[in-house]
């Protein structure tokens, strides 16, 4: 009979544990929810978030505030979030740089796995590789020989060392022999602007950034790091068909929520997020920007955020690329 009393207490707390999660779940949101974007505003990842966060307020009868906290590589954003209260009123939008600071700065602020909940992955992207309209090469081929004529003669534009247009163009470097020079600038829209301009002779970028001036014929598409064509781009070859082999490095972006977070709140954020990609406007808005819809459940989001963290630390180590501070 002791025992029996020693367990009931433990039966009790559990229950009533539960019991205020699912009040917790069947209540939220009761109050705006603030949607961390760790991008500039203005890009296709706000874009995207403002269309997702519009949505979720229809369905909320909610607002979501949509909050750009952009800046060293993502990180200011992830760290804002790491801090919230796991209350589910406070979550983040981010790319697969959550997978890459880990392996590529020598300390941060925040844990990447301990101290976020994955909610669901929202697309998968690709880059493309684009050269200005002076740049005399039309394919991955004559472009490896336009290289190769002038080594450390070429540039390339990234938005920062660590960037997927980093790892990306440095992958190519190694793959295709080539030496081209690196250039950092802060974002992808000041990459266009010197790629319209001739300041940048090539570049990896994301569709979203760069899919008007290649319909304009102001850049030219030779390739994409992606395993099928682009949707938007049906003509253009992938990395593997223009000669490259074994090349392809996806991106993603995903919802996280601060870790801690009732379950069942993460779990209808996750559910009413996939409705929302499952929206024809929505859908298509993603496709037609040269992005595939996911919509993974938290432990899909989970595995892929695991893999990728050790992905991205054997292609840094790969590249030789020092730890920043």
């Amino acid at each position: 009979m002791k025992r029996l009393w020693c367990v009931l207490p433990v039966v009790l707390l559990v229950a009533v544990g539960l019991a205020a999660g699912n009040a917790l779940g069947q209540n939220y949101p009761s109050k705006p929810v603030r949607l961390v974007v760790n991008m500039p505003a203005g890009g296709g990842v706000d874009v995207v978030s403002r269309l997702i966060g519009q949505k979720l307020t229809e369905a909320w009868k909610q607002p979501v505030l949509i909050e750009n906290r952009g800046g060293a590589g993502g990180n200011i954003g992830a760290d804002a979030v790491a801090k919230a209260a796991p209350d589910g009123y406070t979550l983040l939008v981010t790319t697969s740089s959550l997978a890459i600071s880990p392996n590529i700065y020598r300390k941060l602020p925040f844990d990447a796995l301990k101290d976020f909940a994955p909610v669901s992955q929202i697309y998968t992207s690709f880059l493309i590789l684009v050269v200005n309209a002076n740049v005399p090469a039309a394919s991955v081929k004559e472009l490896v020989a336009l290289a190769k004529s002038r080594p450390g003669k070429l540039n390339y534009g990234h938005s920062g060392v660590g960037s997927t247009l980093h790892l990306t163009m440095e992958l190519f470097k190694i793959s295709a022999g080539v030496d081209i020079l690196a250039i950092p600038y802060k974002g992808t829209a000041p990459i266009s602007t010197a790629l319209l301009t001739g300041e940048v002779d090539v570049a990896f970028m994301a569709p979203e950034a760069i899919l008007a001036h290649i319909d304009s014929g102001k850049v030219r598409a030779l390739a994409t790091a992606s395993r099928a064509r682009l949707r938007p781009l049906p003509k253009v070859p992938t990395m593997e068909e223009a000669g490259v082999r074994d090349f392809e490095l996806p991106g993603w972006l995903g919802i996280y929520a601060p870790a801690g977070t009732p379950r069942d709140i993460v779990e209808l954020i996750q559910r009413d997020t996939v409705k929302v990609l499952n929206l024809p406007d929505v859908r298509n808005r993603i496709i037609t920007s040269g992005q595939e819809p996911v919509g993974s459940t938290p432990e899909e989001f989970d595995v892929k955020h695991k893999t990728d963290l050790a992905r991205f630390a054997t292609i840094i180590k790969e590249l030789r690329i020092p730890l920043q501070d």
